[in-house]
């Protein structure tokens, strides 16, 4: 009788598991449609409302198919932007705004290339600071990691859109978003980190909003900065160097260390420099904890949201820093 439960309930986790897997084809994401209700689970709706505002340069962060703050913040900044009531929820009305800015399809296939799958690959980063110190060069941990940072996406919902793939091979093909974001607007005049919302937006010169990123913004440890600032130099794939004076969390040494470059290095693909000394905008290797954790004082963006920011600004960026208000969060 026990054995007859266990095969019924690996039935039903199999039936369910292909339920999943057919939501998830190419036809259902890309024909689903607003339906009223909080979808549970990876939803097609969600999933492709997500790429919509991904694309729009209105971030949810990592897409994974989920509702989160990221996405519902991402919703409220695309309403605002719009002129519709900002309340982060997906109504009929900015479903159907969010979709007049895309008619082709969210999802497609890419072709995995030989330089996806070659590397080079770093298989093991230790979560320690001064481990990773050791090491030459802080990359991918494998051709997954960086197809779902290429796409926008974890690595979980990768999985599920492309359940046979083993995404070590070239030439195999794949269901991925169209996160083609076209080219970064050029009118922008300043960039507004806002510590409350934990979002960091691209303004035009009259205000209004051309880009909205999900971020991590500052810690009790130690805080993000207050006032203005300017952007100073854009550093792409830039080394890390940890001063000893910050005495972070976890980190024992007395003396100064570099960690080389890579996109899992502590500050990701790319550094922003600011005019206060020892801040700036970065990206991460941790994009799932992107808006739910705090930082280590700087600024960070998923490596995609901060290579977007970093191709708007240049020297002499006004950089404002709107104070926060009590947040709930960790430390990161």
């Amino acid at each position: 009788m026990i054995r007859l439960l266990v095969i019924a309930g690996l039935a039903l986790v199999l039936a369910c598991g292909g339920t999943l897997a057919a939501k998830l084809d190419l036809a259902a994401v890309n024909q689903a449609q607003f339906s009223e209700g909080a979808p549970k689970g990876v939803d097609p709706m969600v999933l492709r409302a997500q790429i919509l505002l991904d694309r729009a340069r209105f971030s949810p962060g990592l897409i994974d198919g989920r509702l989160s703050d990221n996405f519902s913040k991402g919703v409220a900044a695309f309403q605002a932007a719009n002129g519709l009531p900002s309340d982060g929820k997906l109504t009929r009305e900015t479903w159907d705004k969010l979709a007049a800015t895309f008619a082709g399809p969210v999802l497609t296939n890419y072709e995995v290339t030989a330089k996806d799958v070659r590397g080079p690959f770093t298989r093991r980063i230790p979560a320690r600071m001064e481990r990773m110190a050791r090491l030459k060069r802080l990359g991918y941990r494998n051709a997954r990691e960086k197809l779902a940072e290429r796409f926008h996406v974890s690595e979980q919902l990768l999985r599920l859109l492309n359940p046979k793939a083993g995404f070590r091979k070239a030439d195999t093909t794949l269901v991925v978003p169209d996160v083609g974001r076209g080219d970064p607007p050029a009118a922008v005049a300043s960039v507004e980190v806002d510590k409350g919302a934990r979002q960091v937006r691209a303004l035009d010169a009259s205000g209004k909003a051309l880009a909205v990123y999900p971020a991590s913004i500052g810690s009790e440890e130690k805080p993000a900065p207050s006032g203005t600032a300017e952007v100073k130099r854009v550093v792409h794939n830039p080394t890390y160097r940890y001063n000893p004076k910050f005495a972070f969390k976890g980190v024992k040494s007395k003396r100064p260390f570099t960690i080389a470059k890579g996109p899992n290095n502590p500050v990701g693909s790319v550094w922003i420099d600011l005019s206060i000394e020892s801040y700036g905008i970065h990206g991460t290797p941790d994009p799932g904890k992107i808006g739910t954790t705090y930082s280590h004082g700087c600024i960070r963006l998923t490596n995609w949201d901060a290579e977007d920011l970093a191709a708007m600004v240049k020297p002499g960026t006004k950089v404002d820093f709107k104070d926060e208000t009590a947040q709930d969060g960790q430390v990161q």
